[in-house]
């Protein structure tokens, strides 16, 4: 593991996104497609390229860089096998974030997707915000569970909320309230 990376459990860490990782994103997204596909927006095929991820990296961290999010890689075995973020950080008297996160096929049920939530969410209260929230599917019990174990709450339901594996999809919100 590099020395930026924070442990987190079984091996796996949290780090930063940086620049270099276009390729090792790309064969991350690639080896997860099916998997990730019932749970994100449809994916063209270029989304799977190094290039398409370099333009996605180089937004990120134009993103980090004026405050608005906090892009992270999870990482074993000198692979990336997932990511996590704190995006639309909004300061003044709102301080909130959306959490999202995707954890790779063979990693799922380890705990890494918990211990990344708890990390997040130290993070979030490190920069000073009140409030992360989260969205699911309404089927996703697996993100449901991993975000009660992370001490979200739900919130409600927002009909139509996403665009998802190319339909409208209803979702269930969550919150953590820092402090």
């Amino acid at each position: 593991m590099r020395a930026n990376t924070t442990p987190l459990v079984h091996g796996a860490g949290v780090r930063l996104l940086e620049a270099s990782d276009a390729s090792f994103l790309a064969a991350a997204y690639a080896a997860n497609k099916e998997h990730l596909a019932p749970w994100e927006p449809k994916r063209s095929d270029d989304f799977f390229t190094v290039e398409h991820q370099r333009k996605i990296i180089d937004l990120k961290l134009a993103h980090h860089a004026g405050g608005y999010e906090l892009p992270w890689v999870l990482v074993a075995d000198h692979h990336i096998i997932g990511c996590l973020t704190l995006a639309g950080i909004v300061r003044g008297s709102f301080l909130s974030a959306n959490l999202g996160y995707w954890v790779d096929r063979t990693y799922n049920g380890l705990g890494i997707g918990s211990a990344a939530v708890a990390f997040a969410v130290r993070e979030a209260k490190e920069i000073g915000l009140h409030r992360v929230q989260a969205a699911t599917l309404l089927h996703n019990m697996g993100s449901q569970k991993i975000l009660e174990r992370g001490g979200f709450q739900e919130i409600g339901v927002a009909p139509a909320y996403l665009e998802i594996a190319g339909s409208w999809q209803d979702h269930r919100l969550y919150q953590r309230i820092l402090f």
